[in-house]
């Protein structure tokens, strides 16, 4: 294990790609902040403390979470130690698993997909609010440093295609990807996988028919010089198709390890329930960044 003095974030390649989209703020995000990340929120920030996005108490810890609304995120505690799926009880390996082994070595889900972590993962997702995006990376920093994973040479968030990175305005698995970075002193490279192809949106669909549709979306860039062990970064995990697909795609350019880190684990392979509704939804997770 290699850990690197400084964060690489390969922004000459990301900046000139995305300039074509018209953006000119930093390579993450290219939409202005929305009403609690803009810049009169930020500075109000600075005299005034902060509100907890979910309850408006007074934020904990400088953060827009308070204490109360933090100890109800349900922790993916017992779950496959290959894939991350919730089980019921502690089990060498999930029945998915032993039928078919993942292409990546281990997947690391903090979270299960569950209220209020949902909640706070459609505002950043779909909404453009940044702010969540800054508590549920706060989160996934803090359980890293309490479950400490192996920590990989590299860190690579799944790419969007540039579609629909110019419809969202960011990548929320870039949003994650980088304070986990920063903190954890790992490499990030953002330019290194791609999405080459754009596909319809995978929220519905079956793992087997996500998986068919996510063939050959990914490539690695060319000159990248990947190290023999990486991390993919993403959001949810909900079959696990598009990060499968990822990890194919970089073992294929010589990865030796490429393991999956995602803030949460959805309950099943099939099914996931939209934020505060108990049924499948348009506002559903789409596997992080199937889109």
């Amino acid at each position: 294990m290699r850990l690197s003095d400084s964060v690489e974030w390969g922004a000459a390649g990301a900046v000139a790609r995305l300039a074509s989209l018209g953006g000119h703020r930093r390579a993450v995000n290219l939409k202005e902040g929305t009403a609690v990340d803009g810049l009169a929120a930020r500075a109000l920030r600075l005299v005034l403390p902060p509100r907890c996005l979910l309850c408006g108490a007074v934020g904990a810890d400088g953060r827009d979470l308070c204490a109360g609304c933090a100890g109800d995120f349900a922790l993916n505690a017992v779950c496959c130690p290959r894939c991350a799926l919730p089980l019921q009880a502690p089990a060498p390996l999930c029945g998915e698993c032993l039928k078919q082994e993942p292409p990546f070595a281990s997947a690391w889900t903090p979270f299960r997909y569950e209220h209020p972590l949902d909640l706070l993962e459609a505002r950043f997702k779909f909404r453009a609010d940044l702010a969540a995006g800054r508590v549920l990376s706060a989160l996934m920093i803090k359980r890293a440093a309490a479950d400490a994973p192996m920590l990989p040479e590299l860190l690579i968030p799944v790419p969007l295609h540039t579609a629909r990175l110019r419809e969202r305005g960011y990548n929320q698995a870039l949003e994650l990807a980088e304070p986990l970075a920063r903190a954890l002193a790992i490499s990030l490279r953002a330019d290194w996988l791609l999405r080459t192809r754009a596909t319809p949106p995978q929220t519905g669909l079956d793992a087997k028919t996500r998986r068919r549709n996510l063939r050959g979306a990914f490539a690695v860039a060319a000159g990248a010089t990947l190290p023999e062990h990486v991390a993919l970064v993403d959001d949810v995990m909900t079959t696990g198709a598009t990060l499968r697909e990822c990890a194919r795609v970089l073992r294929a350019a010589g990865v030796a390890r490429v393991d999956v880190w995602a803030l949460a684990r959805a309950p099943g392979r099939s099914a996931v329930p939209s934020p505060a509704s108990g049924r499948r939804g348009p506002e559903g997770p789409d596997e992080g960044t199937p889109e």
